[in-house]
């Protein structure tokens, strides 16, 4: 049985078979529809509007902005509606044809001569000239005298709950086909203006902007159903205001003569002389332009005669304008493909500008019948060729074929308007690849494991999966980078040994060595080598270690901790009392492959290593169990550290600041610890300067927190050093620098 699926697994049926699986699996998905993928795909049409925006033609289409400039120079919003009069008389006496509000006046002016005087009263104020103001007219009441006298169109929020009943069509909407259904949103109550403005202005449409799942707004919504009617949207009412036309007609998907799709789902209507095609969702793709000046006028130019009459009427004569409100503050903003704050008024004039021009993007119904059919055809293609050509002319031939579908998407789109998805053929002939390639990866790979499991008890593990993926690593060389090195040694490992045996000392060297490489293998670790008893490990080699200075020194203070509970509890063969020193360095290192053309060894050199073997050596001096140099010592401001001397080690002619590495940030979050480090900071400053009595009382001072933090060795050792040294006549030049003879 085991033999039949060796040879089942390295014949080329099961990747073909897997692969056919995994395009079925796609296909099926694909029918059923995922929102991650498709969403997908709107991104990749929202990159083909970035790169090829509609390119801008003169319609007869203006926006009036009320925006930041426009706010500070008339006030804050909500402007007193005879403002808004006197901008609908304005644009109405410059011969706009039709002007659209995106805005929804739903609560009386509270600026009203009535509703000032109202208040005014109810602040104690009396008077005749209260009598006066409240009799003047009603700001709402000129707005509403504006839109009687203007071709206005108002608009209205649709909304799912709250607000009030639906409005009533002031446009006479006919179906042709069955009754419209389909995706078409419904809602139940809407957010109007007031009534006698409603009853003044011409036509009304909503200006709800739902957008997709991540908010872009890449449709205008035409058509909405609410209180069993169907409402048009502002800029299809404007359209049809402006052409003086009778009833939109709506053509469903069994009366446009086109066929296919669900019964009554919209495909297109006809506004007037203009007919447009309709998504599922009785909206229309917007393809817009860029940012064009000569469309936006702001509206204090228009309230403040910033423009002649004759500039007037030459801007908005005959004109469809759009008013809305841009200014940051009055949170008409929308993202759209081309940004992510563009005027909301501005996609109702878009889509105005396109049912004029007659520029569509179209979603051709037949186009998910070729975006199923490419998956199938080229992904079936894929699967049979790809184990004869092998990965890499298989990746080839994917990626033209990957190319040539994006290819036709992006002509489609910028020659026909035609919105193409490849996304899920593309999805397909990817996982029909993975998929393919993975299994036969794995055939090959099993051939090679022996040995490569072999090489893995010899060399270190990452090693072998980087030389493998790239044998050009076994070229002698290096590069320079920040690492921290650890030198980890057992103090007396001579006296320890002569109570051995040889198969003893091995056996005592496995139990050590295994507990303390898992620890540094566990903190991101390179084991170096192994010399005797002595352990060399670095960080961020071969592998980048962000954190390397912290790992290292976390590494060293749980390889105390595991030597602790080794001593408490030892293992069979074990001596006890077990001690160890640990040298810590940072600094820039040679890290690479040294050695010769016949052998080569992973490992590093420079001054920062030899520097940590010499702070390990150390660590036996000044008794404590972990050293650290001055410049991994910058990198642990939060763990517990101790300023121990300035040492002029062998080999080098610069003094080193060494820190005894005493804990984490939880001691170092300690009342003691902090007591420790101010005594032997004021310490070592006497002791530097030669002021022995001044260095010895405070030494007496720092016995009390030795038991703790186990520094009894070193103040035993500098108040040796005062000794010796305060029976010296003073030396000018003594800088307080150890000489340290031995390595």
């Amino acid at each position: 049985m085991e033999k039949r699926g060796a040879i089942w697994l390295q014949s080329d049926r099961l990747p073909v078979l897997a692969g056919l699986a995994c395009l079925l699996l796609v296909a099926l998905l694909q029918f059923s529809g995922i929102a991650p993928v498709d969403r997908l795909g709107m991104l990749l049409f929202d990159s083909y509007q970035r790169a090829a925006p509609r390119p801008y033609q003169p319609a007869p289409v203006r926006v009036v902005d009320i925006d930041e400039e426009s706010i500070r120079r008339l006030g804050q919003w909500p402007w007193p509606r005879t403002d808004i009069a006197r901008l609908t008389e304005q644009l109405s006496k410059a011969g706009a044809a039709v002007i659209a509000y995106d805005i929804v006046f739903s609560e009386p002016d509270r600026t009203s001569p009535a509703r000032i005087a109202e208040r005014l009263r109810r602040d104690g104020q009396q008077g005749a000239a209260l009598a006066r103001l409240a009799e003047l007219p009603d700001n709402d009441a000129k707005l509403a005298e504006a839109f009687a006298n203007a071709p206005v169109v108002g608009g209205y929020f649709l909304v799912l709950s709250g607000g009030g009943p639906p409005p009533v069509p002031q446009t006479g909407m006919a179906v042709a086909g069955s009754p419209l259904q389909g995706a078409v949103p419904r809602y139940r109550s809407a957010i109007q203006s007031l009534p006698q403005l409603r009853e003044a202005a011409a036509g009304a449409g909503f200006v709800t902007l739902p957008g997709e799942d991540d908010s872009i707004v890449r449709k205008a919504p035409l058509l909405a159903l609410a209180g069993g009617q169907i409402l048009p949207s502002l800029s299809l009412d404007a359209v049809r205001q402006a052409q003086g036309a009778g009833a939109i007609v709506v053509k469903t998907s069994d009366g446009s003569g086109e066929g296919g799709g669900a019964a009554g789902q919209p495909v297109a209507l006809k506004v007037g002389q203009f007919e447009v095609p309709l998504t599922a969702d009785g909206a229309m793709w917007v393809h817009y332009t860029r940012p064009q000046a000569e469309r936006t006028v702001p509206a204090w130019k228009v309230l403040e005669g910033g423009m002649s009459d004759a500039q007037m009427q030459e801007t908005f004569g005959g004109m469809i304008v759009f008013v809305g409100a841009g200014a940051i503050g009055l949170r008409d903003l929308v993202s759209t493909p081309l940004g992510t704050r563009d005027l909301g008024v501005m996609v109702h004039a878009q889509a105005a500008e396109q049912m004029i021009l007659g520029k569509f993007l179209m979603r051709p119904d037949w186009a998910p019948g070729l975006e199923r059919a490419l998956l199938l055809v080229l992904g079936i293609g894929m699967a049979l060729a790809l184990p004869r050509m092998g990965a890499v002319r298989g990746a080839a031939l994917g990626g033209v074929l990957v190319a040539g579908m994006i290819g036709g998407s992006w002509m489609g789109f910028t020659e026909r308007g035609f919105l193409l998805d490849p996304t899920w053929p593309v999805l397909g002939l990817v996982l029909v690849y993975l998929t393919e390639t993975a299994l036969t990866y794995y055939r090959e790979e099993r051939r090679r494991a022996y040995i490569h499991d072999a090489f893995d008890r010899y060399l270190s593990p990452e090693m072998v999966k980087r030389i493998a993926a790239d044998p050009g690593r076994l070229e002698l060389g290096g590069e320079e980078r920040d690492m921290t090195v650890l030198f980890c040694d057992i103090r007396g490992f001579s006296r320890v040994s002569e109570k051995l045996g040889p198969r003893q000392i091995v056996s005592f060297l496995i139990a050590f060595l295994t507990p303390m490489c898992d620890i540094l293998l566990a903190r991101k670790a390179t084991i170096d080598k192994f010399i005797g008893d002595a352990i060399v490990a670095f960080w961020n080699a071969p592998l980048d270690d962000p954190e390397h200075q912290a790992n290292a020194a976390r590494a060293a203070l749980d390889m105390n901790r595991r030597l602790e509970a080794l001593n408490r509890d030892p293992p069979a063969g074990w001596p006890g009392g077990i001690r160890i020193g640990i040298g810590i360095n940072s600094g820039l290192c040679c890290v690479g492959n040294m050695g010769s053309a016949q052998r080569l060894s992973y490992s590093l050199i420079g001054d920062t290593v030899n520097l940590a073997s010499r702070i390990e050596g150390l660590t036996k001096y000044y008794g404590v169990q972990i050293a650290i140099g001055s410049a991994l010592a910058a990198k642990l401001p939060a763990f517990a550290l101790l300023e121990l001397d300035r040492v002029r080690v062998v080999g080098r002619d610069s003094p080193e600041t060494v820190h005894a590495l005493l804990g984490d940030e939880s001691v170092a979050a300690g009342s003691d610890y902090a007591a420790l480090v101010a005594l032997q900071a004021e310490f070592l400053a006497a002791y530097r300067a030669q002021d022995w009595q001044p260095s010895l009382a405070k030494l007496e001072q720092l016995a009390q927190y030795a038991p703790a933090f186990g520094l009894e060795p070193l103040f035993a050792l500098y108040a040796e050093r005062i000794a010796a040294l305060a029976d010296q006549p003073d030396q000018a030049g003594w800088d307080g620098v150890f000489i340290a003879a031995d390595k």
